[in-house]
């Protein structure tokens, strides 16, 4: 079908923007009154986790997070051409049916690159979109059409994809991703060893850096800065931060090239 929508958007070629860079719960934190939840620096708001690359031929989204319609008007982002996930919790998914409105732009159903055990969670928790029955109306249900992936390199959208295996705490297993020389890499607390050689010779790493304390199933702030000395990127901008970490305060400490992301972040992609 040709899109029946022009839309008013944003174009993004050669850059990511990091669109949220906070923990499963944001920050401000529901109900808490701690420094950095009322802290009045910009910074320190978080929304939760997902990024958008500017490729050779449209914007690809990673991940939906329930912030994600909020995330896209702030940014003035009006179109994604498709969208990459590294897996299915419900932090980085639930912000979908916020795309709802794409097909209507591309003229086309909206591809979704993930796994397996993503594309379930998918179909389960958007099931109305997959019914038999007639659509009331256009546009009443998301137009999804999936794109299955695993560990080996694909294409997307122009741009080469070399996805990195993670893991997620001790029962889970997460997929990063490495386009050019930037990696992306949330939701992680082992890199296991077949993976480290596809983060070598970064120029920029976006990687997982819950709090101070040590956590199940993320890296820790400083096993984060282990794992970035031991690569060696340019820049490594740590995500997916919870309360603890106040924005100035952690940047003023850590080592030069490495520093607390936030929200609207505007990073190249070489």
């Amino acid at each position: 079908m040709a899109p029946k929508h022009q839309p008013k958007t944003i174009a993004l070629p050669g850059q990511m923007i990091l669109l949220g860079t906070g923990t499963s719960v944001g920050v401000p934190t529901i109900g808490c009154g701690c420094r950095v939840c009322a802290s009045s620096d910009p910074h320190n708001r978080r929304t939760r986790c997902a990024a958008v690359l500017g490729l050779p031929e449209g914007n690809l989204l990673i991940d939906t997070p329930p912030d994600l319609r909020f995330q896209l008007l702030r940014e003035g982002l009006g179109v994604v051409h498709a969208v990459l996930y590294t897996h299915e919790h419900a932090d980085h998914l639930f912000g979908l049916d916020d795309l709802r409105i794409m097909p209507f732009f591309l003229g086309h159903a909206l591809p979704l690159y993930c796994e397996p055990l993503v594309e379930q969670r998918i179909r389960t928790a958007y099931d109305y979109a997959f019914s038999d029955l007639e659509p009331t109306h256009e546009g009443a249900v998301p137009q999804l059409t999936f794109q299955r992936i695993g560990t080996p390199p694909f294409s997307v959208l122009g741009a080469d994809v070399i996805p990195i295996r993670l893991q997620h705490g001790p029962r889970f297993e997460v997929l990063g991703f490495r386009i050019g020389d930037m990696a992306y890499c949330t939701d992680v607390s082992e890199i296991p060893e077949a993976s480290w050689p596809l983060l070598e010779g970064l120029d920029t790493l976006v990687l997982d850096a819950l709090r101070t304390r040590p956590h199940p199933t993320h890296l820790c702030l400083d096993e984060a800065v282990a794992v970035a000395r031991r690569l060696r990127p340019r820049q490594t901008l740590f995500t997916h931060v919870g309360h603890d970490l106040d924005y100035e305060e952690t940047n003023a400490r850590l080592p030069a090239g490495m520093a607390l992301a936030h929200d609207g972040q505007r990073v190249n992609l070489s």
